[in-house]
This record gives structure tokens, sequence and C-alpha cells, in this order.
């Protein structure tokens, strides 16, 4: 049984703010708790409201304040002598150095934040550093190496019935289970993560697991309910103001037209994603929907050349940001479009 989401990230005077509070309500809370708190030199409450600076900074896509306020956060926890807070302050800036695309900057970041939670205590902190380690794994292509931790965090979420953290957990299996083939199992844990979500009223969860199913069921031929499902869950993202939820949302729609063969619209789509990307200085993020932008212009008549040359720039970009399977993705879109791999179609 699962109790209703909790968000641990804000803490002290901020800890009655939902899961689902408005992020730009969070972003204006927090920055006036924190003004109060340095009025009144408490350091320990200073560190857990610019945690939720960070936190509510980094989902609005303004990633330069993130940057700012963790390592204020980090700062006022140290002067505080609280490992805890120490660890979440490190986990958001490990949490942001992922957004961002550098990711063994996060993965340096997020194993610190492990050994400062463990250290204080805090086992909610060490969970979700562990958390963002194995989904910097994933989002590298690294699954032999992440894939147990995955599971082991997974089975500790449901044995605590902590909702959120199960639902993320399940996400990401299901992720790695539908880039391996299994979209039987793919499909069936990220409903699970619907389920829970909803259930949880979770709804940034349960509008990244609408986003899963709508993948799954487009790669079947479902074009339709893929759309509806990613309607819904953009309904929250916008409610919510999550912009690189909404702009990971734009980039699925762009792919499910694209297998529809709806490649003008895909275009349209991929083309927005790629500025709501550049727009949060998130460049996995820019560098998908990038890719998916060169094969709807490529397939709208594009000169295969100047195609094969993106997409060779493109495989340098992302196999620059470490994601693993680079090579592997721009191949796939070459043999997909007809085009020899190499600058301007050559073989170099």
């Amino acid at each position: 049984m699962y109790g209703k989401a909790f968000a641990p990230e804000y803490r002290g005077a901020l800890g009655e703010l939902s899961v689902n509070s408005s992020l730009e309500e969070v972003l204006a809370r927090a920055v006036e708790q924190r003004r109060r708190a340095e009025l009144a030199g408490s350091a320990l409450e200073s560190a857990h409201a610019g945690l939720a600076v960070a936190e509510s900074a980094r989902r609005l896509g303004r990633v330069t304040e993130a940057k700012e306020a963790w390592k204020a956060s980090y700062r006022a926890a140290r002067r505080a002598g609280d490992e805890g807070a120490m660890a979440w302050a490190v986990w958001s800036g490990g949490t942001l150095a992922r957004q961002r695309g550098a990711l063994p900057l996060a993965r340096r970041l997020l194993t610190l934040a492990a050994g400062l939670a463990e250290r204080g205590g805090d086992v909610v902190a060490r969970g979700y550093s562990l958390a963002g380690l194995a989904e910097t794994g994933r989002i590298q292509g690294d699954y032999r190496a992440v894939a147990e931790l995955h599971e082991k965090l997974l089975a500790e979420a449901r044995k605590r019935g902590e909702a959120r953290h199960t639902v993320w957990a399940l996400e990401g299996i299901a992720q790695m289970h539908r880039n391996t083939g299994d979209h039987d199992r793919a499909l069936e844990m990220f409903e699970e993560a619907a389920r829970i979500a909803e259930g949880a009223d979770d709804a940034r969860g349960h509008a990244w697991a609408l986003r899963g199913m709508a993948d799954v069921l487009s790669l079947r031929g479902g074009t339709d309910r893929a759309l509806a499902l990613l309607s819904r869950a953009e309904t929250t993202c916008r409610e919510m103001k999550l912009a690189g939820a909404l702009a990971y949302n734009h980039k699925m729609r762009g792919n499910v037209l694209f297998r529809a063969g709806r490649y003008e619209e895909a275009r349209d789509v991929y083309a927005g994603a790629l500025e709501e990307f550049r727009a949060m200085s998130e460049p996995r993020g820019a560098a998908l929907a990038a890719l998916g932008l060169v094969k709807a212009r490529a397939r709208l008549g594009r000169d295969l050349a100047e195609t094969a040359a993106e997409l060779e720039e493109l495989r340098g970009r992302l196999g620059g940001l470490g994601l693993l399977h680079a090579r592997d993705m721009v191949d796939k879109a070459c043999a997909e479009l007809g085009v020899v791999p190499g600058p301007a179609g050559s073989e170099g």
C-alpha cells in the first residue's frame, strides 16, 4: 500500500509544500524564506530554503539561478554542520549537472551526495542520490552497470511504501526494457507507474509515465492513443510549469508523428522542442530533438549529403555528452534514411 507522494526536497519551514505545488509558487516562497533565514542567522533554514530555490529553478529551466542556489545551500549547510542538508544540496547540483548534459560531473556530485547522506544518517537523501547515479548510468546507456541498482532501489521503495520513488524506479527500468526491445514488459511497468502515481497524487510522475506509455504504444502503431496520452501529460506539465518535462513531451510527440509518417507535423514539433531545450541549456534534449528534426527533414526531401553531414555532427555531439549508444543511434538513423555514414556522405 502506497501513501501520498511527498517532496523531501522541500524541507524545514517549506516542508508543508506539496509535490504538486506550482513551481513558480515554490520559487517565490523559497526565495522569501531564504531571505528571512539569512536575516535571522539560521544557516540550516537558509540551506533548506536554498535547496527549494535550486530545485524549483532547475525544473523551470532557470539553470544559472539553480546553480547559484544549490552551491549557496551547500555553503549554508556546511556552516550549520549538517551533513544531511549538505547531501541534499550536492544531490541537487548533481541532478542539475545531469540535466545540462555534464554526465561525468553528475556522477561525481551524486557519489559525493550519497556519501554525505550516509554519514549524516539521511536515508532518503542517500536513496535519492543513488537513484540519481542509476539514472545517469541509464541515460548514458550503461544498462549492465545500473540495472541491478535500479532493481534494488525499486525493492527498497516498495518496502517503504514510498510512491514517488517506486514510480521513478519503475519508469527507469521500463525505459531500459523499452530500449532493449521488451516492449510488453516496458508497457506493463509504465502502466503500473501511472497507476501508483495517480493514486499517490504524484502529478509529475504520472506525466512521465504517460509519456512512456505513449512511446511504447506508438511503436505498436497506436498513434491516436499515444497522442491522447501525451496531451494529458502536457496539461500537467503546463499547469506545474515543468519546462524540461514539457520539452521531452514535445520531443516524444515528434517521435510519434514521425513513426506515423506525418513528417511535416513531426518536423514542426521537433523544431519547437529544440528551441525549448536550447532555452533551458539542456544539450542532451537539444541533440535528441535535432536528430529527430534531421530525420523529418530528410523524409521531406532534404539533400542526402547535407543530411549525412548533419548526422555526423550529431554523432560527435551526442558522443561528447558521454552517451555510450550515440554511435548506434546515428548509425540507425543513417540506415533508416539510406544515408552513408561520414561527413557529407563520405566514408571518412
